[in-house]
């Protein structure tokens, strides 16, 4: 779990990494992850701007790729771009299990897209 939130020179509140050695991006990146509850989303972006690197959504992008191998497990699936397409999906074997994942956490899919993703999105800043 993430430590609580602190401002930095800039302003932007961000989360500090919890525990005794340094945490690298990605297990940060990942910590926020296994935060998301189920049947909500968020967006790499929203990540990024949590920890304080709001013009790294790329980043996060790529720590979400092998978030499916770490302990303790990371939702990945319940990660996706700002207007709630499943851009990830393709780093999924066969590509249909982000979607399957996320109709079983009870969010509806449709075109490779998150129906009602504004009311379903889940934003760190304000819930951590």
């Amino acid at each position: 779990m993430a430590t609580p939130r602190k401002k930095n020179k800039e302003g932007i509140k961000a989360i500090k990494p919890s525990g005794g050695r340094d945490e690298s991006f990605f297990e940060l990146v990942h910590a926020v992850a296994r935060q998301i509850p189920r049947g909500r989303v968020t967006s790499y972006g929203a990540i990024a701007a949590a920890l304080g690197t709001k013009l790294s959504a790329r980043m996060v992008g790529w720590a979400m790729i092998p978030a499916h191998y770490a302990t303790p497990p990371v939702p990945a699936h319940r990660v996706v771009n700002r207007n709630g397409l499943l851009t990830g999906r393709h780093h999924y074997h066969p590509p249909e299990r982000m979607q399957q994942l996320l109709e079983k956490d009870g969010v509806v899919v449709r075109d490779n897209q998150v129906v009602d993703f504004e009311r379903l999105f889940w934003d760190p800043v304000k819930e951590l």
